[in-house]
């Protein structure tokens, strides 16, 4: 009997025990919610840690399957990564990113069955972008600027390397291992991410715009340039400049049909090796007349009117930013990436800083625009085909970045998509597209034709003050301190704040003196 009573009185005190407990759990879960947050309760917490076991015993068996594939050599063909592991780290260790159609990595990055490029194949690509055909306005900067000009084109090559590098930092976060894990893939994911949560895509629309100025500007400049020397040098054929053009125009068709980076590589390492001829023989012959330098004609002075034109100039020759992203992504190891950006640089800075001394020295006062105009009519003819050919070889690059920009813009974006997709279910293009392709470069050449030549060195120094400047000063140093603020050091973000505000100077002066001069030149045209 009493052991009957005592059981009874030790269920109540212990029913009564759990009230209290159900009781101040519940108190303590509806302040937690009030809060935001969500307490738990005990069969919660054994679910939880039921689903760590499980999380952690199929990572386990995630990686022993790994090791056991490694072991094996990959025999069978099987899948090393597993679906929805989208990792991509930066020493290309991780598995490729997975394919898809509307916005995925392999809109930028291209697909596991298209070629990887080497770090050579992105440096020729990247020597293309940066030692362009604008090479041969940099003694007129020296004209303008003295000293002052040359310095400015080591520090443009400096700046515009540092902002490659901290551009492709911001495609990158650390994930929980502390390893670097691309999350972004293009130059307008990044401004995207910078202007969320506010205006998603405000940043990706205005770096779109900016892109395809630049690009398609270039393009056009090519093909004036172009027409330009193959006029200059046959004046006695009965071709105009316009019809040379046209001709050249021609010659560029086959650009329509490029694929990828790997194909656009090799046209890269051939304007590469045009550019060294180019600058062998003019620099051979500026030292056959070293007797003559007028050393005393470079000054620590600069034309206040002019030298904003000049730095214009100077920037639009360093612009590669637009194609780091992408040949970042399409890399073998991409952590051969800074490597690859330092010796690139490196080479351009010296090379564009010899040419520019050296020949602005030998004609002093009398330099011109494009420094050829000064070479003697036997030794200019044959520069002038060697610098036809490296534009015609320069043209493909800015080409296929374009397209890939319009085509991800307004054919590949999903459901945002304005147009269908141009490629076909096989991945190959479609009639219609390759139609477009060959419109844009049929459109090249009709704004290349109402172009006139005087205003060639204007419109590059315009172009360079208004989208070189935003895209390789402003927007890398802005971005870099907006998603890695965190992280960074102060002196990383002193040289942003600097980076940002220089920039913005030299583009805002630049692009105001670019109008003046394009508006005087076009006055003093109709004039005549």
């Amino acid at each position: 009997m009493a052991t009957v009573i005592r059981s009874k009185i030790s269920n109540k005190l212990s029913n009564a025990a759990t009230t209290v407990t159900n009781k101040s759990q519940a108190k303590v879960s509806g302040m937690f919610a009030r809060l935001g947050f969500q307490a738990a309760t005990d069969e919660e917490g054994l679910g939880f840690a039921a689903c760590d076991d499980l999380d952690y015993d199929h990572r386990q068996g995630l990686q022993m399957d790994i090791l056991k594939t490694e072991e094996m050599g990959g025999e069978g063909g099987g899948e090393t990564g597993v679906e929805g592991d989208s990792h991509y780290q930066r020493d290309g260790t991780g598995p490729p990113p997975s394919a898809s159609k509307d916005g995925g990595l392999c809109s930028e990055l291209g697909s596991p069955d298209k070629p990887k490029i080497t770090a050579w194949e992105a440096g020729w690509n990247v020597t293309n972008a940066i030692q362009g055909m604008f090479v041969l306005g940099l003694p007129y900067a020296i004209l303008h600027g003295g000293y002052l000009g040359l310095f400015l084109i080591i520090f443009a090559a400096v700046v515009c390397c540092y902002t490659g590098k901290i551009l492709i930092a911001c495609l990158y976060e650390e994930n929980e291992d502390g390893q670097l894990v691309r999350v972004r893939d293009s130059y307008v994911d990044i401004a995207n991410a910078c202007c969320a949560p506010r205006f998603p895509a405000l940043g990706g629309h205005v770096v779109n715009v900016a892109q395809i100025i630049e690009l398609v500007m270039t393009c056009i400049l090519y093909v004036v340039v172009s027409g330009n020397l193959m006029y200059n040098s046959f004046p006695n054929f009965p071709v105009s400049q316009r019809s040379w053009a046209i001709i050249a125009t021609v010659a560029l068709l086959p650009c329509a049909f490029l694929k990828n980076l790997k194909a656009v590589s090799k046209f890269s390492l051939l304007c590469t090796l045009a550019h060294f001829i180019i600058n062998i023989l003019v620099i051979a012959y500026c030292l056959s007349r070293a007797r003559d330098w007028a050393w005393d004609k470079v000054k620590f002075y600069i034309d206040v009117k002019k030298f904003p034109i000049s730095i214009g100039i100077i920037v639009f020759s360093y612009t590669s930013q637009i194609f780091l992203p992408s040949l970042e992504g399409n890399m073998q190891k991409p952590s051969e990436f800074h490597c690859m950006m330092n010796w690139t640089h490196i080479a351009a800075c010296i090379l564009k800083g010899l040419f520019a001394l050296v020949a602005y020295l030998t004609w002093a006062d009398e330099t011109k625009e494009v420094i050829t105009d000064n070479l003697p009519s036997s030794i200019r003819a044959v520069v002038n085909l060697f610098l036809v050919s490296k534009a015609l070889l320069s043209y493909p690059l800015p080409f296929f970045a374009a397209v890939e920009v319009l085509e991800k813009t307004f054919f590949q974006d999903g459901a945002r998509a304005v147009f269908p997709d141009c490629y076909g279910g096989d991945g190959r293009l479609k009639s219609w597209g390759l139609s477009l392709r060959c419109a844009l470069v049929v459109f090249t050449m009709f704004m290349a034709i109402y172009v006139p030549h005087f205003a060639l060195l204007i419109l590059m120094g315009l172009t360079g003050s208004l989208t070189g400047a935003g895209l390789c000063f402003l927007l890398p140093s802005l971005v870099h301190l907006k998603l890695l603020w965190r992280k960074l050091l102060w002196h990383q973000v002193f040289f942003d704040v600097a980076i940002f505000v220089i920039g913005g100077i030299c583009s805002i002066s630049g692009f105001i003196h670019s109008v003046e001069g394009l508006i005087e030149a076009y006055t003093y045209n109709l004039a005549d």
